[in-house]
Order: structure tokens, then sequence, then C-alpha cells
């Protein structure tokens, strides 16, 4: 069966760093990348888009950080803004991808790896944006491994 997507590259949005992941829709792999840092959600677009420019990504997937109910966070409406500015400046696909949890389940597979808490100094928000990656590979029928 084709694939319409081959890479695809996820973000964690957040005010002050934002997590970044890129994975194989074909393979379900994924790989967490170096945290960008933000000002008030905006990040440093020359750095962001350069690692769009090296990893070739055929769509862009964000995560929306929804409440446990499934209604619209205090940053959810940042996150929406933030994707659509990736579309508008990259010309790529952006999807919204419900990160519940995605936090939560950073922290745990952090610890199980062995780090233990410092997450200033082992910031998780690039395993986070995996595991938003993840997600998505799933909803679309695609296995995952890291």
């Amino acid at each position: 069966m084709p694939q319409s997507h081959r890479t695809v590259m996820a973000f964690d949005f957040g005010l002050s760093q934002i997590g970044v992941a890129t994975g194989n829709s074909l393979l379900g792999t994924t790989q967490a990348l170096p945290i960008l840092k933000a000002r008030d959600g905006v990040p440093e677009w020359r750095l962001l888009e350069g690692l769009v420019a090296e990893w070739r990504p055929d769509l862009l997937v964000v995560g929306d950080p929804l409440n446990m109910d499934g209604s619209d966070s205090k940053l959810s409406g940042l996150a929406a803004k933030f994707a659509r500015r990736l579309h508008g400046r990259l010309g790529l696909q952006v999807e919204m991808v419900d990160e519940r949890l995605s936090s939560f389940a950073a922290k745990h597979e952090s610890r199980e790896r062995g780090h233990r808490g410092d997450y200033k100094r082992r910031p998780i928000d690039s395993l986070a944006a995996e595991l938003i990656l993840r997600t998505w590979f799933a909803e679309h029928g695609r296995r995952s491994s890291s």
C-alpha cells in the first residue's frame, strides 16, 4: 500500500521551549531532536527552519494540549496559532494531535531510561514530541518503535 507521508516532524509546543522529533511513517521509527528555545511560544525561526531543511518532512504535527475532559486548555489556542505559523512560513501541511498526558508519559519514560527527575538539566520536551509523533502514527495505522 503506498504511503502519502514518509517523514513526519512533531512539535511539543511550550512557551519557553519547544520539543521536536522526527519519524518515518513507513518504518514507524521516531527520534527526538534538539529542543528549540522560545520566547512566549515564538521559536527562533531560523533554527526551526534549519531543522526542517535538514530533515525535509512531508508533514508537521503539533501537539494539542487539551484538558483531560477534551476541552481546550489555556495553551491550546497558542499551540494552534503556532501550527498556523508553521504552515504559513514553511508551506507544509500541519496537523494537530491530542497530546493529553504526553508530558507525564515522557517523564515516566525518562525515569525508565535511568534519568532521575532533573528535568531542567535533561528536559523532556523532545521526548514528549516523540510521544506525540507515536500517537500520530498509531492514529494513522503505523506501528511505532524508537
